[in-house]
């Protein structure tokens, strides 16, 4: 059935293209702007959808125009959004992002402070009929509980580190535990990917994984560390790349790809994605994964 939850932040973006370098102090003309969906969990939902599976997104929705604007958008892209339920007095997260003609992107986001920790309506356990859990560090809290619910049901937990967790467990919890470099060097001090996992990953025993955007990805399995090369492609717009990258994983485990393949799955649909404008909404099918992949066979 190939249902996968994500659990984390979901943002209204406002995405500005810029036709030259920003430069610091100085007004800038976009080339473009769009309006869309992100945020880290959701991002990775929306690259599960367009890939053929069924996600469900656990998030906090204020009750206010942009939540309203952005569930409904969710709901279009084929993301289910009925475990998630408005908070009154809470504001819905919103960002602005600029994209420069590199393909780099800057960031601004506002997420509101008073967001709860806790809600009555929010599951105590993995709801019967996911096969995953795909977790941000945005909502701590409730991804260690559903991973913990994952792996007594003998489901997959994955876990996107794309900045250090606040709660150590976190990465015990999970079956998959896949940071960013930015956040593998902050937790260990080392500069090198290949070396910091190492050194992360000594004495664990689940999966642990570092991407490295264009130099590819490094993963500890069984002991030792394998570097997986990333696929030349010239970037347009690196926006939620990493997250489309986490949610083809995941969507590969739940298909039971080997680890390899899941992850070279992900390397060629996250390739795909930075070739696209549009921030997240660049994630690809299935079949073009495949495609994309039998070319470089």
């Amino acid at each position: 059935m190939n249902r996968i939850l994500t659990i984390g932040i979901a943002v209204l973006d406002d995405i500005y293209t810029l036709p030259m370098p920003i430069t610091p102090g100085q007004k800038h003309r976009a080339s473009g702007i769009a309006t869309t969906i992100g945020g880290t969990a959701t991002n990775g939902a929306y690259a599960i959808a367009r890939l053929g599976g069924r996600p469900g997104l656990l998030a906090r929705f204020g009750d206010d125009a942009v939540g309203a604007q952005l569930r409904t958008m969710l709901e279009g892209y084929g993301i289910d959004t009925s475990l998630s339920h408005a908070m009154p007095g809470f504001q819905t997260s919103r960002s602005t992002i600029v994209v420069e003609p590199n393909g780099e992107r800057s960031i601004f986001n506002r997420m509101d402070p008073n967001a709860p920790e806790d809600a009555p309506w929010v599951p105590r356990e993995l709801p019967a009929g996911f096969e995953a859990v795909l977790g941000d560090v945005r909502w701590e809290n409730v991804a260690l509980r559903l991973f913990d619910s994952a792996r007594t049901k003998g489901k997959f937990a994955v876990l996107d580190g794309d900045r250090a967790p606040q709660e150590a467990r976190l990465v015990e919890a999970s079956t998959h535990a896949v940071f960013s470099a930015q956040a593998i060097r902050e937790m260990t001090g080392i500069s090198h990917i290949g070396e910091a996992l190492a050194h992360y990953a000594k004495g664990r025993t689940n999966f642990i994984a570092a991407t490295d955007g264009e130099h590819g990805t490094f993963s500890h399995w069984e002991g030792r560390v394998t570097h997986h090369p990333a696929f030349p492609v010239t970037a347009v717009d690196t926006l939620g790349a990493g997250d489309t990258w986490h949610g083809a994983f995941t969507f590969a485990l739940v298909e039971g790809m080997p680890i390899n393949t899941a992850i070279r799955f992900a390397s060629a649909a996250a390739a795909i994605k930075v070739t696209r404008p549009g921030g997240p909404l660049g994630a690809p099918t299935k079949a073009e994964v495949l495609a994309f992949l039998e070319e470089r066979a």
